[in-house]
């Protein structure tokens, strides 16, 4: 997979995925920043990535590139009663106003999801559909655990 550039504002760039970058690319992104017109940088940069995007900044190929980092953030998982609010939200921008989950189905989630969201919807989109070929009502735990059996590689 290649990292996706997305649109930031007319200051700056991003790049989400940007642990997929390539060495020569990081370089290059590092060369870019080195310009400067009437004393101003005109480049912001921002990398979005999983953690390899934080291991690769610490090669000491990237060094340059990391000594220029002005801000550095890692997002922590989601906590426990941080959860459900979460799965409603994702459920209402959906267009579903419904609990679709139970409770017990909400903490074999979060525990199988680490608390981090990417595995956490992985999860609750294999439970949702192994709900629907029940024909559920509700996501009970068991579609949780066959969730969790579809999400693994």
């Amino acid at each position: 997979p290649r990292a996706q550039k997305c649109e930031l504002d007319q200051s700056g760039r991003a790049f989400d995925e940007a642990h997929h970058l390539s060495h020569a690319v990081l370089e290059d992104l590092r060369l870019l920043t080195n310009f400067s017109m009437d004393s101003q940088r005109h480049l912001c940069l921002l990398l979005v990535g999983l953690p390899p995007l934080r291991q690769t900044l610490n090669l000491r190929v990237n060094e340059s590139l990391r000594q220029r980092i002005v801000v550095s953030h890692r997002l922590s998982g989601l906590r426990r009663d941080e959860l459900e609010p979460y799965l409603r939200q994702r459920l209402e921008q959906a267009g579903c106003d419904v609990p679709l989950f139970e409770p017990q189905a909400c903490e074999a989630l979060y525990l199988a999801g680490r608390g981090l969201p990417r595995e956490i919807n992985r999860i609750a989109h294999f439970a949702l559909m192994a709900a629907a070929l029940d024909e559920a009502r509700q996501v009970s735990e068991r579609h949780v655990q066959s969730g969790c059996s579809e999400a693994q590689p």
